[in-house]
């Protein structure tokens, strides 16, 4: 950042969330010490949690959604692999881009100043889903067949409150498969549109979270 000593820099806490006004004291190759200067009290983050489950789709496409992401305040993500994911990860690989993909959202997180890192998960099948949706209050899924029930709609049933779950489903290249709806159906999601036009899979998951950032007074 070509800071030098005596210069000032914002240093977050990732553990406890805090953030620090402090002045640069010592610089070394690999780390800097540095000098409390005073707390800052002023979170970057939501009062809801946002958490993206994402069919695995190619891996720039996985990256600019992380990204986009956690510049908006999603908490956490969760590559999944459904019927219609043209990627194939073996064991190795899954863990090798799971890595990459957490340090894509550190980078980004300390771009917007962000208080916490979003957590990327391991990619999982379909058929886990519905243990890790359990937790939420409201899942929704966004669906291009679906003519009834509409972001709109569904947000407007919402009551709006603090520390609020929301999961979002969003499927790969090609969109969810029928029968992976029909799955989904069975469970706490609801199934939404977007609107009349078709979103690519990297375009859906930052306009769902942008707007319901809004409903929710967090932009």
């Amino acid at each position: 950042m070509r800071l030098n000593i005596t210069e000032n820099i914002e240093v977050c806490n990732k553990e406890t969330e805090e953030n620090f006004l402090c002045k640069i004291i010592k610089i070394e190759q690999n780390k800097i010490n540095t000098e409390i200067i005073e707390k800052i009290n002023n979170s970057k983050e939501t009062s809801i949690e946002l958490h993206i489950f994402q069919g695995l789709p190619k891996a720039e496409k996985m990256e600019t959604i992380i990204q986009k992401a956690t510049e908006i305040g999603v908490v956490e993500i969760t590559p999944v692999i459904m019927k219609r994911s043209v990627v194939k990860l073996d064991e190795k690989t899954a863990i090798k881009k799971t890595e990459r993909w957490q340090k894509i959202a550190e980078v980004s997180a300390k771009q917007s100043k962000r208080d916490r890192i979003p957590k990327i998960n391991y990619p999982i099948l379909m058929k886990n889903l519905y243990e890790k949706i359990q937790n939420c209050d409201i899942v929704l899924v966004a669906y291009e067949n679906e003519e009834k029930n509409n972001i709109k709609k569904a947000l407007k049933k919402i009551e709006k409150k603090r520390n609020f779950k929301i999961a979002i489903i969003i499927g790969p290249e090609g969109g969810i498969d029928e029968t992976e709806i029909e799955y989904l159906k069975n469970t706490k999601a609801q199934i939404i549109s977007l609107g009349k036009r078709i979103l690519r899979t990297e375009t859906a998951p930052i306009v769902l979270s942008s707007i319901i950032m809004y409903e929710f007074d967090e932009m």
